[in-house]
């Protein structure tokens, strides 16, 4: 086998070494082409400079562009007859030299019999490009455009609504269009009604309103984008306050929960201050003033909206817009602004809930610690403060809520509370409870208390890393009191978010009334308020306190006919 390699290499040597032009070339075993690459490339050189091959080349191209199918023994006979014309043999075909007989049992090499370029394969055929998966278009910058049956759909109930296309709808003839057409609360019409109004004619066209509804993909919007693009100002990505006024304006004039207050324009300006300072408080979780649309999505907003357009009474939406709420928030903080500048100062509040809260935490709430005030003036916190001090107050186990307390028992802003810092706030906690002669309980038992209440991730840790490093610690001769051990408890603001009762921790720490209202609690009770957490003020009697004080400030006409009844 071996031999018969290199014989053929040996004459495979020998061949390039003759001029093509006076012989033909024999055939070479597969093995001497595999062993000398550089050998084929040699050989496939000599073969592409014969005068045939171009033509051959150039022929096969053309057919493939035409799309003619090649057939492949028919182009090997081509490719043969090339070669046996192009190189003539050396030897005349009358002296040609007898071959010599071959027996069928010789070597492989002898034996070996030559392949027909028809069995190489089926006839070759032109391969077209694959075929490309065509991908729809899924991002539209402005907005997924309506599809047609969608399209001829609206345009119906359009022009349905528009019975005269050239002279349009006025602001009141709108509000259909904005309940049929749009599926939006009623409510928002004016806003979608000044955004298509762009030169303030008072007049919506048909044309106008298609081209803002319909062409600009408002149409295949979700309600929460719908209204945040009516809302916002162009070239703004958020809503800020003042783009709910014309919204709260509107409510208050067609709600009929809220026509007893249409004589009281002070009072209609305070309900709509206090609604969107919740609507803030509760969805604008980066607390910057600019709700995104990503806020707007994630809050209960849009809901609260559908239902209060379709309730009639406004008190039964607990979500922002219930006016015995903002009766409550305003009734406590006319009692504490005694003055009536409309501002409060830190004896002002020291009297909330009947002295409930401490100095210190007091202290802390003006030191702007959980947030920055917005009455511009020093030491004193305006009525939009006041809302946010209340509705953290009144309601711990709130996400914005937490976050308020938990900014204000963190002394040095390391984002943990920590037993020292705790300890800080429950001490005149202590002290209040000596003065009025109630039985004092230890902070050492208030701790193991909260850390039982909370179970802070850190605690397993700690527990973890003391019995593998105890001996360690004893040889070291570390102090292992019930005091060095109590440090290692930390607090995180998800170790509070986690656990439900989170907002008793805060009660224990600064509000002396709710903590002992806590240590004295009903279990009943405490089933009532946690399925009814939402009406938290009527719950704790705030409601009908508040009426008992507005009685004394306000006329009676500011109050609901419910209030009214009440008193």
């Amino acid at each position: 086998m071996a031999l018969s390699i290199k014989m053929d290499i040996d004459a495979v040597e020998d061949v390039t070494c003759l001029d093509p032009e006076l012989l033909q070339l024999p055939d070479v075993s597969p093995f001497a082409l595999k062993a000398s690459p550089q050998l084929v490339e040699d050989l496939f050189s000599q073969w592409l400079s014969l005068p045939g091959t171009g033509h051959l080349v150039k022929s096969l191209i053309d057919d493939a562009k035409s799309g003619t199918i090649v057939n492949a023994s028919t182009n090997f006979s081509t490719l043969n007859a090339v070669g046996s014309h192009s190189l003539p043999s050396m030897f005349p075909s009358s002296n040609a030299p007898p071959l010599s007989p071959r027996s069928s049992s010789g070597s492989p090499r002898t034996s070996r019999q030559k392949s027909s370029p028809s069995a190489l394969g089926s006839p070759l055929k032109l391969v077209s490009e694959p075929m490309q998966e065509i991908i729809p278009q899924f991002y539209f910058q402005n907005g997924c455009p309506p599809t047609k049956e969608l399209k001829e759909q609206c345009l119906s109930q359009i022009n349905h609504l528009f019975n005269n296309p050239l002279n349009g709808l006025q602001i009141d003839e709108f509000k259909a269009v904005t309940k049929e057409v749009c599926k939006l609360p009623s409510f928002l019409s004016s806003a979608l009604f000044r955004k298509i109004d762009v030169d303030w004619t008072g007049i919506v066209t048909r044309d106008a309103f298609v081209k803002y509804w319909v062409d600009g993909n408002m149409l295949t919007m979700d309600i929460a984008t719908q209204i945040f693009e009516i809302l916002k100002r162009p070239g703004c990505k958020y809503l800020t306050q003042v783009d709910f006024k014309p919204v709260l304006r509107e409510l208050l004039t067609t709600h009929p929960g809220l026509e007893f207050l249409r004589n009281t324009p002070e009072f209609q300006d305070r309900y709509a201050e206090t609604v969107i300072y919740r609507i803030f408080y509760h969805i604008n979780r980066s607390g910057n003033g600019r709700l995104t649309l990503r806020e707007l999505k994630r809050g209960s907003l849009v809901a609260a909206m559908q239902h209060a357009d379709e309730e009639e009474d406004i008190n039964k939406v607990l979500r922002y817009f219930s006016y015995e709420h903002f009766y409550v928030i305003y009734c406590k903080f006319w009692e504490l602004d005694t003055d009536h500048d409309f501002f409060i100062d830190r004896e002002n509040l020291i009297r909330y809930g009947n002295h409930a809260l401490t100095y210190r935490i007091v202290d802390r709430i003006f030191s702007q610690a959980p947030r920055k005030f917005t009455s511009e003036v020093e030491g004193k916190m305006g009525y939009e403060d006041f809302v946010y001090f209340m509705l953290s107050e009144e309601d711990k186990s709130s996400q914005p809520s937490l976050e308020y307390w938990f900014k204000c028992i963190d002394l040095d802003g390391n984002g943990v509370l920590t037993p020292n810092e705790m300890q800080f706030f429950y001490e005149e906690q202590l002290h209040r409870m000596e003065c009025m002669a109630q039985e004092p309980v230890l902070f050492e038992d208030i701790l193991c208390q909260i850390i039982d209440m909370i179970a802070p991730e850190v605690k397993a840790t700690f527990f973890l890393l003391t019995v593998i490093s105890f001996y360690l610690l004893v040889s070291y001769d570390f102090d292992l009191t019930h005091d060095n051990l109590q440090r290692e408890y930390c607090i995180t603001l998800q170790d509070l978010k986690r656990c439900k009762l989170s907002g008793n921790v805060f009660n224990i720490l600064f509000n002396l009334n709710k903590f002992v209202a806590f240590e004295s609690r009903d279990p009943f009770l405490i089933r009532q308020v946690s399925d009814c957490t939402v009406r938290y003020w009527v719950l704790n009697g705030c409601y009908s306190s508040a009426m008992t004080i507005v009685c004394w400030h306000f006329p009676p006409f500011c109050l609901s006919r419910n209030a009214r009844n009440q008193l």
